[in-house]
């Protein structure tokens, strides 16, 4: 058995805002353009009328299913614990809502569902029963900064231990394996003011992290999220105050920031601390976790092209030739879907500059293809 292609439909989110895809026209530019490829992964909001989007759409889907050669892998779902007036969602509420999703996802043939990485887990074991009842394999997504070595799987392992159920298991985002800030986000700061200086550090760091030489105090962030840290660092640059477990981390990345760039803004400090976002996940666990791998996000940023080699294109940010590599050796035989999120460090141009997000997602099933076969 073979490690399979697929692309979640988050890639075209700006093209649907366009209105220059519809639903129908992704699944069709799947099943007719990227050749090798047949899985289909969504956000549940995204791509359908949610809750319940009805009788006739779901025969129209399963028509589009056969029509296209594409097959239902992935449904994404998430969970809005602030979409009342009067209340957050209690653990209740959302292992609730998470079994109405695992019986739409059911009911539109996908066999797994995807929960975003801060879902407790107590809401994924109380919804495990129905899970199992549907054979539907529920994936908590393990997203930067988090790597795989962190709590959040333990968690998961913890409980596939105690109980021996297959129906559990982990979403790696290969953005867990990105070990510099993309060019494309290093110009969107750049347009944003960013002094060069400060973007060249964010790279400098990135690497010193990466080979494990930090210039000052790290930390364990893997039960963080990147938009949390983000925020907590801008609040710390601002007042002073930050998460005592951050205190040596926030110093040591303004004093280094300091040190690197002459007379640095509040944007040049956000650009370095991009560096302290990436995962330094180890090729080896994912090997060993691969088992236990529901299906995975092959995300990237930009795929460039592979300089002397036309028709061939990189992720120059990531390292996917040891996350494929890592995947193929531990027996992983479910799909890896490309989730292109690089759309948003265009955001700021003219729409005339846009980045075109199906030529990005040809591009990179290129490479996939390329390094599956190698």
């Amino acid at each position: 058995m073979a490690i399979k292609r697929g692309v979640s439909l988050y890639s075209y989110q700006q093209a649907q805002f366009f209105k220059e895809l519809d639903l129908h026209a992704e699944i069709r530019e799947v099943g007719q353009n990227l050749d090798g490829a047949d899985g289909i992964e969504i956000v549940d909001e995204m791509s359908l009328r949610y809750p319940d989007p009805g009788e006739a759409f779901v025969r129209q889907w399963f028509e589009w299913m056969q029509i296209y050669g594409t097959r239902p892998v992935a449904m994404d779902v998430g969970m809005d614990v602030l979409q009342f007036r009067d209340h957050v969602m209690t653990i209740e509420e959302c292992a609730d809502r998470l079994r109405h999703d695992l019986h739409l996802a059911q009911r539109l043939g996908f066999g797994c569902v995807r929960v975003l990485s801060v879902v407790p887990i107590d809401v994924l074991t109380a919804a495990l029963p129905l899970a199992e009842e549907l054979d539907i394999r529920l994936g908590k997504e393990i997203h930067q900064p988090m790597p795989l070595e962190g709590k959040q799987v333990g968690e998961i392992l913890d409980v596939i231990e105690r109980t021996g159920t297959r129906h559990l298991g982990i979403v790696p985002d290969l953005g867990i394996f990105q070990f510099r800030p993309s060019e494309v986000q290093l110009a969107w700061f750049g347009r944003r003011g960013a002094q060069a200086s400060a973007r060249d550090a964010a790279v400098d760091l990135a690497d010193q992290l990466h080979r494990h030489e930090a210039p000052f105090g790290f930390v364990d962030l893997s039960y963080s999220t990147a938009g949390n840290l983000r925020s907590d660092f801008r609040r710390f640059l601002t007042t002073g105050e930050c998460d005592p477990a951050f205190t040596d981390t926030f110093h040591g990345l303004r004093k280094y920031t300091e040190e690197r760039v002459e007379n640095p803004q509040e944007i040049d400090y956000t650009v370095v601390a991009e560096a302290i976002m990436l995962s330094d996940t180890k090729a080896d666990t994912l090997r060993e976790l691969a088992p236990h791998v529901t299906h995975v996000h092959g995300k990237f940023n930009n795929m460039s092209p592979v300089p002397g080699q036309p028709g061939r294109f990189q992720e120059l940010s990531i390292d996917y030739e040891a996350a494929i590599g890592a995947l193929k050796a531990g027996g992983f035989d479910g799909y890896i879907n490309s989730e292109y999120e690089g759309q948003r460090y265009f955001q700021d141009s003219g729409r005339e500059d846009l980045a075109d997000e199906v030529d990005q997602v040809r591009r990179h099933q290129e490479m996939l293809g390329r390094l599956l076969a190698a």
